[in-house]
């Protein structure tokens, strides 16, 4: 499903630790770590398409995880060059993308990449909150930052001030490197990578 302009519907979801920390996840042969998402199909609302992509990326159900937040419309952002496919009848040139915020309120243990005969994911850990601004691939970034800066508020009211702190306007995505409290690895299976 594309749109006039060529853009794909999309849902983003930012998995949110109660301690602040966000689901940070690595696709499968690839080197590229990024949230969870997906493309919507015709006959899905947003949040349909959100809880479609949780179970498949992710394994939670609904019950797994409480809404916080969501964009209020579509943030779009443009596939580079090289990837767009122009020999397709209906061109992509980007995604269309409402994000979700959400507090995991089930067990790590729920956590399972290998639900569906083609995993996203092989790899998965917990990172400070504007981490994913500076290290998703460059193209994704702006719409990455635009997410967060609007769903930070009600990340902010769970975790607290320390663990979502609000970046001045002077903000810059690499400000948030040295803040680290450290990532824990997460795979598909035992002795997928390190814990």
């Amino acid at each position: 499903m594309i749109d006039p302009d060529g853009y794909r519907p999309n849902v983003g979801i930012v998995l949110m630790h109660p301690d602040g920390r966000v689901f940070w996840a690595r696709r499968v042969h690839r080197d590229g770590w990024q949230f969870p998402q997906g493309g919507m199909n015709s006959d899905e609302t947003p949040l349909e398409a959100m809880y479609r992509e949780l179970r498949e990326e992710t394994g939670l159900l609904p019950e797994h995880v409480e809404v916080l937040g969501a964009t209020p419309g579509w943030l779009r952002y443009r596939l580079p060059q090289r990837a767009i496919r122009r020999n397709d009848r209906l061109v992509c040139i980007g995604q269309k993308q409402v994000w979700f915020l959400l507090r995991l309120c089930g067990q790590e243990s729920d956590l399972r990449l290998d639900l569906t005969d083609k995993p996203e994911f092989d790899h998965w850990r917990w990172v400070d909150f504007w981490y994913p601004v500076e290290h998703v691939v460059m193209f994704k970034r702006s719409v990455y930052a635009r997410a967060l800066r609007h769903l930070a508020p009600a990340a902010r009211q769970v975790a607290g001030p320390a663990a979502v702190p609000t970046p001045g306007p002077e903000f810059r995505p690499q400000d948030q490197i040295g803040r680290s409290r450290g990532a824990r690895w997460r795979g598909a299976g035992a002795g997928s990578g390190p814990r």
